[in-house]
């Protein structure tokens, strides 16, 4: 039971993206498209699954015995990274045109505070190992979820003739609005 609470709070109540405000320049920046946010999801759940994995195991093996827990965010920062260099390379070799489709975006995942928060959120919460891995996967699920919400409703609205003050950009954020309000919802399940 206490994995389903974890779970359906990190996806629909504290979505890292809609209800936390982390992640949000990947957010607005990769949503253009439907597939270039599925793949940009699959590359944030990869890192932050990951990264939640090394960064536990770092925290409960090395800072915390060595009492060198004020070096946890340089750290934490370091292995993703790191990480994300990998996935770079990895992509590179598997998927040249998701690769391509990225751009500049996928080296933006080694800043983007949802990986780095979902890491900390990790430790602060005191989750043990397996609870932190259940955690990322489930906040990247959320992330990825209001990722491809949000870039199908941006292709939708591409269809469509806004008014000229609000073409582009400021109609991405109302809509961004309106689908955290929609998430709101789901408040009382946990």
């Amino acid at each position: 039971m206490e994995y389903f609470v974890i779970i359906i709070s990190a996806i629909f109540v504290n979505n890292i993206v809609l209800a936390q405000f982390l992640g949000i320049c990947p957010f607005v920046g990769v949503s253009g498209k439907i597939s270039t946010s599925v793949g940009m999801s699959g590359a944030v759940m990869f890192v932050m699954t990951i990264a939640t994995i090394v960064t536990w195991l770092i925290q409960d093996l090395v800072l915390i015995p060595l009492n060198i827990g004020f070096l946890q965010t340089i750290t934490f920062i370091l292995v993703i990274a790191a990480l994300v260099q990998m996935v770079e390379i990895i992509l590179k070799k598997v998927s040249p045109p998701l690769y391509a489709a990225l751009g500049v975006f996928l080296p933006l995942i080694t800043t983007n505070c949802a990986v780095l928060g979902v890491a900390i959120l990790t430790v602060q919460k005191d989750f043990n190992l397996m609870e932190g891995v259940v955690f990322a996967i489930a906040s990247a699920i959320g992330f990825g979820l209001a990722m491809i919400l949000f870039a199908g409703l941006r292709e939708h609205m591409d269809l469509m003739e806004p008014p000229k003050g609000m073409k582009g950009v400021p109609v991405a954020l109302v809509t961004a609005g309106i689908l955290a309000l929609a998430f709101m919802g789901f408040t009382g399940m946990v």
